[in-house]
């Protein structure tokens, strides 16, 4: 049997036995050295092993994920600057609402490419997920322009 056959039944029996980390039995591989096929950036060292697969999909899932809502951010604050009519009164107003929704998209999506790193690097080493500081952000970040909108709102409301 080669070493192919081998790991395709392993993963088999893995994913129909619901193992929570591989076969029973089976150690996972170790990653000899860094090459230029690594899927993390640094050079993993002896010590790492490779994580059961379906925690390093999972891991990209939350990456796509966090880069969908990037991008709806993005799209939002494009449309709030240049679609949306301008509030009587208050001239600034879709600029005051829609570069802070591109600014943070920009940065979710920035700070969901770390996450993604580290937790990957957490994985291969068999540490604990390190702690998410996006939900945070993202909540916080959104009751500020919610906050701001009204305030837009508001003021239209005086001014018209």
């Amino acid at each position: 049997m080669t070493a192919l056959t081998a790991l395709l039944c392993h993963a088999r029996a893995a994913v129909r036995d619901n193992y929570p980390y591989g076969c029973a039995g089976v150690t996972p591989r170790r990653v000899a050295g860094g090459n230029s096929t690594d899927r993390d950036d640094a050079a993993p060292s002896r010590s790492e092993t490779e994580p059961d697969a379906r925690f390093t999909f999972a891991n990209e899932r939350t990456f796509l994920a966090w880069s969908r809502t990037a991008l709806a951010l993005v799209v939002a604050g494009l449309a709030v600057a240049q679609l949306l009519p301008p509030f009587p009164g208050v001239p600034w107003g879709r600029r005051a609402l829609g570069v802070p929704l591109i600014v943070l998209g920009a940065l979710l999506s920035v700070v969901g490419y770390v996450e993604w790193g580290r937790n990957q690097r957490a994985l291969h080493r068999g540490q604990p997920l390190p702690h998410s500081r996006l939900p945070g952000l993202l909540a916080v970040s959104i009751t500020v322009i919610a906050a701001v909108a009204a305030v837009v709102v508001l003021l239209s409301a005086v001014l018209r």
